[in-house]
């Protein structure tokens, strides 16, 4: 009855069955275990029940022999231990979806957790709850607004469907921004119950690192306390750059004060080519503001860029301006309460310009805030541009292993990959995994699909044609494409040709390397096709698959038009 050969940890009574349960006492336990008279979860199907002075009862589920159940209660009572040395076996720093979900999974996996989440007001006292960028002021109030823009475009759309509707229209921004405030604050209070639900501790304070294995907190009073972890995770994600001109942080917003902005926003220059940029660009040029996207360079930098280009030329047809290859100069109070804005070539002199804007949005991309947390106290290795944290590919984190063996980095402050909500969900989970339920799969960061929700919606999957290009050279791909027009279109009569798809093939193996979509739903659609491309999908598979009829999506199925042969691309039919 001694299976666990650890001099600490002895057996000294017999397994006693007792309703599927075995029950036994332990002795000599450690000292740090037993001052503990509370229960407490070891891992799960282990639990000890009761610990007073040297005695403890440990009760085991058996899922094996009793034997190695036992031993792997003693394993897991030894390990807790050690733990206990520490306030939490895990705390994150950051309340975003990655570290929410990174938390609650390694609660059900017996460790005792805690997050960390603190949100800095913006120059214009712009704040939020628990749930990270994505929830807040990121994808979930940028698509609720872009769904604004579709409903808008569908009202006129109906008429021609019959419906007999008011011949001019109007939009509320104050009743639309405080009904995405509502949804939002029920996320809110969603994720604060789910922690307590997963017995998961929720600290609403600044975490700043002293040293490997603990932090400094201060609350919202400024009160400073200081907890210790065996392990910690980075899951702060980043916040909007800024240009770094004078007065911009008084006159300017970014997207963390937009989408809570109580007053409408009026003429609009948005400063960016980003997706942020844009997403916001386009739902309030389509709720019927005058809106100036001003880039520098090209657009949604990284994507597949004729993509880009064509959904630059949509936006335009459809009443957003652009201002190419300028860089503001200066900002400025202008009158009446309007904001001066003046810029110059990127490259290059030429004339000064300038023009007056009621709202100036900066999206020139995201800082990580890990300086905020002071990593560098821990011995955590950064990219010098970048700020994020790099990771080693070594140990149990993996390519979410810092260069400190305790500390592991997941989501938006990795360096290196995707900046993608459902990838730091994906990579705090399988992580969480690693480090306390044994398990060994890590996340394949290929093949990951993401869409962008600008007026003519982009989804992709793989390679951009360019990337694919360096990968195996331009004359051994082979490009297919069409152009298409949604039936639901074809009544209204707008929207012709204005969908596209585009298939990158190696011509030797016949592999796709990646798959682009224009149009609507295109997230819908390229999830789909996602899969395919994580099993090394080719295009003969393409072309087996039965397309569902009438859809957007059965285009790909239908691919015949190569861009070499320079034939027509365009549809013709249904």
């Amino acid at each position: 009855c001694e299976p666990h050969k650890r001099p600490v940890l002895r057996c000294c009574a017999p397994l006693r069955p007792s309703n599927g349960w075995y029950t036994t006492k332990l002795g000599r336990l450690p000292p740090s275990l037993l001052s503990s008279t509370t229960a407490r979860l070891l891992r799960p199907g282990f639990s000890v029940l009761c610990l007073s002075g040297a005695r403890a009862v440990c009760c085991v589920r058996l899922h094996a022999s009793p034997a190695r159940a036992f031993s792997r209660a003693f394993a897991s009572a030894a390990s807790a231990g050690a733990m206990a040395e520490f306030d939490y076996d895990l705390l994150i720093i950051g309340g975003g979806s990655g570290g929410l979900a990174a938390s609650k999974e390694a609660a059900k996996l017996g460790a005792k957790v805690a997050v960390c989440d603190f949100v800095t007001p913006t120059p214009k006292g712009a704040t939020w709850g628990l749930g990270g960028t994505c929830v807040n002021v990121g994808c979930i109030p940028k698509k609720l607004m872009h769904q604004a823009t579709l409903l808008g475009e569908a009202v006129e759309d109906a008429k021609e469907f019959g419906w007999s509707l008011p011949e001019t229209k109007s939009h509320n921004w104050e009743t639309m921004v405080n009904n995405i405030q509502d949804h939002i604050g029920s996320l809110n209070f969603a994720y604060r119950t789910d922690l307590r639900t997963n017995k998961v501790e929720y600290l609403n304070m600044r975490a700043v690192f002293v040293d490997k294995n603990t932090v400094e907190l201060t609350n919202k009073k400024g009160e400073v306390s200081r907890k210790t972890a065996k392990f910690f995770m980075i899951a702060t994600g980043g916040r909007p750059k800024y240009l770094g001109l004078e007065n911009e942080k008084e006159l300017c917003v970014t997207s963390d004060d937009l989408f809570s902005m109580q007053t409408p926003p009026g003429r609009t220059l948005v400063v960016g080519a980003s997706y942020v940029a844009l997403e916001c660009a386009g739902f309030l040029a389509g709720l019927g503001y005058d809106t100036t996207v001003m880039m520098r360079s090209i657009p949604l930098r990284g994507f597949d860029q004729q993509c880009a280009e064509h959904i630059c030329g949509y936006m335009q047809e459809h009443g957003c301006k652009f201002e190419r290859g300028v860089i503001p100069a200066k900002i400025e109070k202008g009158e009446g309460g309007k904001i001066k804005v003046s810029w110059k070539p990127t490259q290059g002199e030429g004339e000064m310009q300038s023009d007056e804007y009621d709202t100036v949005l900066v999206a020139v991309g995201r800082t990580a805030l890990t300086a905020e947390c002071n990593v560098a106290a821990a011995g955590i290795e950064c990219h010098p541009s970048s700020k994020k944290v790099i990771g080693t590919g070594n140990g149990v984190g993996g390519t979410e292993q810092t260069s400190v063996d305790n500390i592991f980095a997941i989501g938006d402050v990795l360096e290196g990959y995707p900046e993608l909500t459902p990838v730091a969900i994906q990579a705090g989970i399988l992580l969480s995994r690693r480090i306390f339920g044994g398990k060994t799969t890590a996340m394949d960061y290929v093949n990951i699909p993401t869409a962008v929700f600008t007026p003519l919606e982009y989804g992709s999957v793989g390679l951009a044609e360019e990337d694919a290009e360096k990968l195996v050279g331009a004359e051994n791909l082979e490009v297919y494409h069409s152009a298409f027009k949604p039936l639901e279109l074809t009544v209204p009569h707008r929207g012709d040709n204005a969908g596209y798809v585009k298939v990158i093939v190696e011509k030797a193996s016949g592999k796709i390397l990646g798959m682009h979509y224009l149009g609507w739903h295109a997230g819908e659609v390229i999830q789909g096709y996602a899969i395919g491309m994580k099993f090394g999908m080719t295009k003969d598979d393409l072309d087996n698959l039965v397309g569902i009829h009438p859809t957007s999506a059965e285009v790909f199925t239908t691919l015949k038009i190569t861009k070499s042969s320079g034939a027509d691309y365009k549809s013709a039919g249904c």
